[in-house]
């Protein structure tokens, strides 16, 4: 029997089918109970979900949604953010996902979306389908005996307040915070109530039992909430003494001031003698810098994340603010066939224009090389250097970097 690649908006029985392909690609032990499907039904949007069908099984998921991506300057580009994409060990090398991902990808173009977004799981399935590594992630340790950090420290109250805050509290106050947060840090990409939802504990699926974290609130003199950190503890004793870990499930600051603020209250936490992130941690954080012996802050992970398919290259690159004025033409070339071409890009004052060209190339890339330096993260001559740039012009990898930098390394701390 063939495949049949479909849409399942309209069909509650392909609904339930998918999710259960969803838990079956990504090995989750435990299947949904019929409540729990129904509950994801009414609060997924499934609006452009496809399933590919063997009979009444689903042996194949796949998902888009609208979202914006902060870039460089603090503009957003309309991005068509990709998730939920499995396909059943038994259905693999089928061109199953080829065939769902080309579709989207054609339909985001037409419905004039800049990017497609996806947090990748695995380094070797997307680049054949145009998207490159935008924004990586850190995994950070901090074992608080090697800090020489003041651990009775106390924020003064003219800098502002830090409290420990409930779920509802999160939720009411969360939104704002990483909308402020996501403006100013390119990567980063809005969030919707679900989101908000399942991390307070108020939606919870899987196969985990939930377990209550703590939340504590940054607030500026002025009151206003410009920082959140949500952690575990870890209870742990050593000779007859407390050595507790806090795991860090999130922590972004809209504010320098708060982060700083919440990475110094973690660290005067009694009991605690341990300070460590997930692995979706910012690369970029402030968090060495704060302490005395900075060694004392490792990096246990340091790995790619967040990946970027351009859809339409003169809107992707004239959204981003650059580091210089100057001209480049860069010829790209498209595994799928969407966004090749060549364009010169010319950056001033005034802003940035990108338009096609027939002028001779300064570099050649694919796509994904092209994402892989849109928000800031790579240096061309680093790329050139690997044989993943061709430079067509003497120092133009040079050049490029000087347009392309940015203060900070970008960063996505949200999985989708």
């Amino acid at each position: 029997m063939s495949v049949e690649i479909r849409d399942i908006a309209d069909s509650a029985a392909d609904q339930d089918a998918w999710f259960r392909a969803v838990y079956t690609g990504f090995l989750t032990a435990e299947p949904p109970s019929p409540e729990q499907l129904a509950e994801r039904r009414e609060r997924s949007d499934l609006g452009r979900a496809q399933g590919a069908f063997d009979g009444d099984r689903c042996v194949a998921t796949f998902r888009s949604f609208d979202q914006e991506l902060t870039v460089p300057g603090g503009g957003v580009v309309r991005a068509d953010a990709v998730s939920g994409v499995t396909v059943t060990a038994t259905h693999r090398r089928r061109g199953l996902l080829t065939r769902m991902m080309v579709r989207d990808l054609t339909e985001a173009r037409e419905r004039g979306d800049v990017v497609a977004t996806l947090a990748a799981a695995e380094f070797l399935i997307y680049g054949r389908y145009g998207f490159g590594p935008a924004a990586r992630t850190a995994e950070w340790r901090v074992e608080k005996p090697l800090t020489r950090f003041d651990q009775r420290w106390t924020l003064p109250e003219s800098e502002g307040t830090v409290a420990f805050v409930d779920g509802a509290e999160v939720r009411k106050e969360g939104p704002a915070v990483h909308e402020r947060f996501r403006r100013g840090r390119a990567g980063a990409v809005d969030t919707v109530s679900m989101y908000w939802e399942r991390l307070t504990g108020e939606v919870r699926w899987g196969p985990d039992a939930w377990k209550e974290p703590f939340y504590v609130l940054f607030r500026d003199p002025a009151g206003e909430a410009q920082g959140l950190v949500v952690f575990d503890v870890q209870d742990a004793w050593r000779d007859v003494q407390p050595a507790n870990v806090a795991k860090v499930r999130k922590l972004f600051a809209a504010t320098p001031a708060a982060e700083r603020a919440l990475w110094r209250f973690l660290l005067s936490i009694d009991w605690v003698s341990e300070v460590r992130t997930n692995d979706e941690g910012d690369p970029d954080a402030l968090l060495p810098l704060l302490l005395p012996n900075q060694r004392a802050a490792a990096t246990l992970s340091h790995a790619d994340l967040l990946w970027v398919r351009p859809l339409d290259v003169p809107a992707m690159l004239t959204a981003r603010r650059y580091s210089a004025s100057g001209a480049l033409v860069l010829d790209i070339r498209d595994p799928l066939g969407l966004s090749e071409g060549r364009y010169l890009l010319e950056v001033s004052e005034a802003g940035a224009s990108c338009v096609p060209t027939t002028r001779s190339a300064d570099l050649t890339l694919d796509t994904g090389a092209l994402s892989a330096l849109y928000l800031g993260d790579a240096s061309a001559a680093r790329l050139a250097a690997a044989g993943l740039v061709d430079a067509d012009t003497d120092g133009a990898p040079d050049r490029a970097d000087a347009l392309f930098r940015t203060g900070r390394r970008p960063w996505c701390p949200d999985t989708f």
